[in-house]
């Protein structure tokens, strides 16, 4: 795996090195040791899926908070996304900064999320599905999120929203204290 850093701390952009022959190809998607060796959490204890019928469904901006914050690592398995992450961390030199990428089931990239930070995506396809690993279990009593187009983080989204959740529309405007 290719770890690239981006502009915020602790955030990755992983790329697949394929090992192609005749066949197709061959790629790892996770190792823990090369996680570890980039200063990466490593524990993950929750996969899980997210199928979105619609191109224009953003889900976001979501993270949980402690003692249950969580790191995510996000791969598109099928379709097209706009992936983005917002870093929330009061210390960061990047406070409310953010960073997004293009996740799909063709370039087969990934993102590497850190705690602190709020993630979430638009489906440029229809028939997006997300795979998530994370280092913690939903816990809903920490759920938090920010809401997706609030001008503290001013978001340039690629497309219109199309479908959303009325949880993820009302989030109220950030205050660096939440």
């Amino acid at each position: 795996m290719n770890f690239q850093k981006t502009k915020l701390a602790g955030v990755f952009k992983i790329q697949l090195e394929r090992r192609s022959d005749e066949r197709g190809f061959f790629a790892r998607t996770w190792c823990k040791d090369e996680f570890a060796s980039h200063g990466l959490n490593a524990s993950l204890v929750q996969s899980s899926i997210s199928f979105n019928a619609k191109k224009g469904t953003l889900r976001g901006m979501h993270y949980q908070a402690a003692p249950f914050a969580e790191t995510k690592v996000i791969r598109c398995t099928q379709g097209a996304l706009y992936d983005v992450v917002i870093d929330l961390r009061p210390d960061s030199l990047t406070f409310k900064q953010w960073i997004a990428a293009e996740l799909s089931a063709e370039n087969r990239d990934m993102l590497y999320v850190p705690e602190g930070c709020a993630h979430g995506f638009l489906t440029l396809a229809d028939k997006t599905e997300i795979l998530y690993q994370m280092s913690q279990v939903y816990t809903a009593e920490s759920a938090r999120g920010v809401r997706w187009n609030d001008p503290a983080f001013a978001i340039d989204w690629p497309a219109k929203v199309q479908v959303i959740a009325d949880r993820d529309r009302a989030y109220p405007d950030f205050r660096a204290n939440q």
